[in-house]
């Protein structure tokens, strides 16, 4: 089942998201955990949401987008930020029903474009990502 974060779920996410924070070599505060999940399930920041994956009374899979304004758009566009299924339960569908579930959250709310990165050597997730989104060209820089 698909649904949306909830203040009870604060345990079961943060060992997801330690995990997903694991695949990609990067630890953070405490603190950093606390704010997140506070504005992730916040009315106060209906720009941050999340969804996650339950089977019985355990959470197996989660995904945190942000909502934002585009300057080629009127209406606003969605990036999902995180993606993480428990190492347990890859292969059955849960990473597909996640990103479908903002794509469903996304249309409700008339934002239908809906972008994502990841690592160029992440070969398991890119079968699924080409499955149910279009590559696009671009390379990305930071600060």
């Amino acid at each position: 089942m698909i649904r949306h974060l909830t203040s009870q779920d604060y345990s079961q996410w943060h060992k997801l998201w330690t995990d997903y924070l694991a695949f990609y070599e990067t630890e953070l505060e405490n603190a950093i955990f606390k704010s997140t999940f506070k504005k992730l399930i916040s009315k106060e920041h209906p720009n941050q949401n999340a969804l996650v994956s339950q089977d019985n009374d355990t959470l197996n899979g989660l995904v945190h987008f942000i909502t934002h304004p585009h300057n080629w758009k009127s209406e606003d566009i969605v990036y999902l930020q995180d993606l993480y299924t428990d190492v347990s339960m890859r292969g059955n569908g849960i990473g597909q029903a996640l990103i479908e579930g903002v794509y469903k959250v996304a249309d409700e709310n008339g934002t239908p474009t809906v972008y994502w990165l990841t690592q160029d050597h992440n070969l398991i997730a890119r079968r699924l990502y080409d499955r149910i989104g279009t590559l696009t060209p671009f390379i990305k820089y930071n600060r």
